[in-house]
């Protein structure tokens, strides 16, 4: 049976900015994220199974992304947490902003390869994730490709 590719778009505004960076992207600013998830598979075959005919149900796919990004970066504001951010980061936490710490420098080209590594673990066994494009203004985005990181 031929691999088909299916994708859904998802969007959500996250706050960031960019430690040690030479322009203004050094300063807490915002986006809206536009992100869209490609994966590939075989659609099931079996005509008794109530998902006859899809790779994944888009619900199904819809949850896993949700679950691993959307709710948690949406209005959330991410900082690096190996740099002098996380003193601001930890005072907005104490006024009560949803803030996210990770391990790297939140730019759009770490964040897309972060969000692969979570929804790669989520997918089914016979799914795999085959790109990510994320969409950082109207003509600004990241895009990771599995091909490319074999």
């Amino acid at each position: 049976m031929s691999k088909i590719r299916i994708t859904k778009q998802f969007s959500f505004e996250t706050g960031h900015a960019l430690y040690g960076y030479d322009g203004k992207c050094k300063n807490v600013h915002g986006h809206s994220y536009k992100l869209s998830v490609t994966v590939i598979g075989t659609p099931i075959s079996d005509s008794s199974n109530v998902k006859y005919g899809m790779v994944i149900d888009f619900s199904d796919l819809k949850k896993i992304v949700r679950e691993e990004i959307v709710d948690l970066f949406d209005h959330a504001t991410v900082f690096n947490q190996n740099t002098p951010h996380v003193e601001l980061a930890y005072e907005l936490k104490n006024r009560g902003h949803h803030v996210i710490l990770v391990d790297y420098q939140p730019t759009s080209e770490n964040m897309v390869i972060d969000f692969a590594e979570k929804i790669k673990s989520r997918l089914p066994k016979d799914i795999q994730l085959f790109s990510l494009r994320l969409q950082e203004t109207e003509s600004s985005f990241a895009e990771w490709y599995a091909s490319d990181n074999l």
